[in-house]
């Protein structure tokens, strides 16, 4: 698995009508199509969400070689969990008698249920740090957060750690793509041998990965206080958020998906 395989976090610049929606939208549909994900209660349910991820995949622009490539690192955890679900739940009509175990439809629809659901809620996740840069998405999760106050609720604080987080997931992979390329020219493998000779050969990348994101931690905290960080009380902003006609469009349209999601998940 390449260290550039993995999409969350990262931004993709572009002009498209995804990228121009209010960040409170994006983080808001983004939940309810989480809940779609969940309340789809068969394959059949499944299809709306794909042909809406797909139309908002075709409208941000993003390329899909990109979205795929978010899925490449779960690849272990996809088939494991296809793999757990097929040979070990039971069901009454097989399909198929291995001797050992035996499949049936009912363990390979629930098999497919469950490696698509991850797929899906992976793709959408990464699709909104894609097209929504760090700064605005703090923004978005602080006024989203903002009513929370009443009760001495760090918002500002919150959102503001949230985004730092999402803003060195691609710091740190390449950080690590340095010093993984360092230590192979001095003689290191990470390729060769099972999971735990592979997983032993990761220690010394670990090691100075560490060090280094807590150099760079140490670094930013210095930076705020030096340039009097206190907080987000005060604070203006050079982009004021403001929802316009394709933002309740977008809502509209997510609405009528999880409706139609409900739908048909009780008809079929």
């Amino acid at each position: 698995m390449a260290l550039n395989d993995i999409t969350l976090g990262q931004y993709y610049p572009a002009d498209s009508v995804v990228h121009r929606l209010d960040p409170r939208v994006k983080i808001v549909l983004l939940i309810v199509l989480i809940v779609a994900i969940f309340v789809a209660g068969n394959l059949l349910a499944y299809a709306p969400v794909i042909a809406f991820l797909a139309l908002v995949t075709y409208l941000s622009k993003v390329p899909v070689k990109m979205m795929v490539k978010g899925i490449k690192p779960l690849r272990f955890i996809l088939i494991l969990t296809f793999v757990l679900n097929l040979f070990f739940l039971q069901g009454e009509t097989p399909l198929l008698n291995l001797g050992f175990a035996v499949i049936t439809k009912e363990a390979l629809i629930t098999a497919v249920h469950y490696s698509l659901r991850l797929v899906l809620l992976v793709m959408i996740s990464s699709l909104l740090t894609l097209t929504t840069p760090p700064i605005v998405l703090t923004d978005g999760l602080e006024r989203l957060l903002s009513p929370l106050r009443v009760i001495h609720f760090p918002a500002h604080e919150m959102a503001m750690m949230m985004s730092i987080a999402l803003r060195f997931i691609p710091t740190l992979l390449e950080e690590a793509d340095k010093i993984m390329k360092a230590q192979t020219a001095r003689g290191a493998d990470f390729e060769s041998g099972n999971l735990i000779a592979r997983a032993k050969a990761m220690v010394p990348l670990l090691v100075p990965l560490f060090v280094s994101a807590f150099r760079r931690a140490g670094d930013l905290a210095m930076a705020m206080e030096a340039r009097c960080y206190h907080g987000g009380e005060g604070r203006t902003r050079l982009r004021v958020l403001k929802c316009e006609r394709r933002d309740y469009i977008a809502c509209a349209a997510v609405a009528a998906l999880l409706a139609l999601v409900i739908l048909c998940g009780k008809v079929y």
